[in-house]
């Protein structure tokens, strides 16, 4: 049986700022219900690794389609045989729990 996040059952909620970002506190007990996330400078972040450029470009793909539904988008650096993918709430500068919900849905997409 393969381990889902809860955070990955939840849907994104409309950020137009005016609400605080995440404690720090908050912000690491979500962290430790990822798989392998890092966080720094305000953003959480994740480097995948794939056999060659048309994986990368499928997961790139798949999370494209992932994030215009959630209206949630991450900033992502692609290569040859990775890609990092790195979530900020932009409009609140800092993080929110759409980040690591999206997070979670990343790592989903990762293990199909």
């Amino acid at each position: 049986m393969t381990f889902v996040c809860d955070l990955s059952n939840k849907n994104c909620k409309p950020c137009e700022g005016g609400v605080p970002p995440l404690t720090e506190s908050k912000a690491r007990a979500l962290l430790t219900e990822l798989n392998s996330w890092e966080m720094n400078n305000n953003a959480i972040s994740k480097t995948f690794e794939f056999k060659d450029y048309y994986q990368v470009l499928a997961f790139v793909n798949a999370v494209a389609w992932m994030t215009h539904r959630e209206d949630h988008h991450p900033d992502m650096a692609v290569s040859y045989n990775k890609c990092r993918v790195e979530y900020s709430t932009h409009a609140i500068g800092g993080l929110s729990e759409n980040d690591f919900i999206c997070a979670a849905k990343v790592d989903a997409l990762f293990k199909l």
